[in-house]
């Protein structure tokens, strides 16, 4: 990533007013976990390009890495405003309803990333993950079961689809989920976590 940031930085010394190369330099910065950097970049984009929805998403997203959730909210909901079409920040903006447990906007959110883009797997893993902390467990696990679907090969999918039924009282299908669970992840903590529970319940 090195590499390219300091092309784009040339790119920028070259031309000062280069809306894509602050934008693309963004993006690496907050790969390598350089939030405010990138934070900086998505700010100095969008004064060249103000509306430039994508640019509002990411630096919402650079800022909900820091845990300014009010600032992200404020940035996704730009976006959309810019981009009512835009899936992927009603996805992000749900996440961040998510972490203020604001877990009805955040399934409202969801919801409306699923009618823009059906084939969404983490709009239906973190619409799960809210209904399961309401402990709607039976309309988490249908959420959970659209998401194996398009993505069959997410061990937490399963660990969390497995802790679902564990608190529906489906033991058998707990261990089933939590098992496959490990063998896609041996190193996932908490499907053994919940494996171990699931077979002493």
């Amino acid at each position: 990533y090195q590499g390219a940031i300091a092309d784009l930085t040339m790119a920028i010394r070259l031309k000062p007013d280069y809306t894509e190369a602050y934008y693309s330099r963004g993006i690496l910065k907050s790969s390598v976990k350089d939030y405010q950097g990138a934070i900086a970049d998505y700010t100095k984009a969008i004064s060249l390009k103000p509306d430039l929805a994508e640019a509002y998403n990411n630096r919402g997203l650079s800022k909900h890495s820091l845990g300014d959730y009010p600032g992200a909210l404020v940035d996704y909901t730009k976006a959309i405003g810019l981009k009512p079409e835009y899936a992927k920040a009603y996805l992000n903006r749900g996440n961040a309803k998510a972490d203020r447990k604001d877990l009805q906007g955040a399934i409202a959110d969801y919801t409306k990333a699923l009618g823009l883009k059906p084939d969404l797997p983490e709009a239906y893993m973190s619409r799960g993950n809210a209904r399961s902390y309401l402990k709607d467990h039976q309309e988490a696990i249908a959420d959970y079961t659209r998401a194996i679907e398009l993505e069959p090969d997410v061990s937490a999918t399963y660990n969390n689809r497995g802790a679902a039924y564990k608190a529906k009282g489906d033991h058998n299908a707990a261990i089933r989920d939590l098992t496959r669970a490990i063998e896609l992840n041996p190193g996932n903590a908490a499907a053994h976590n919940n494996r171990g529970a699931s077979y002493n319940a």
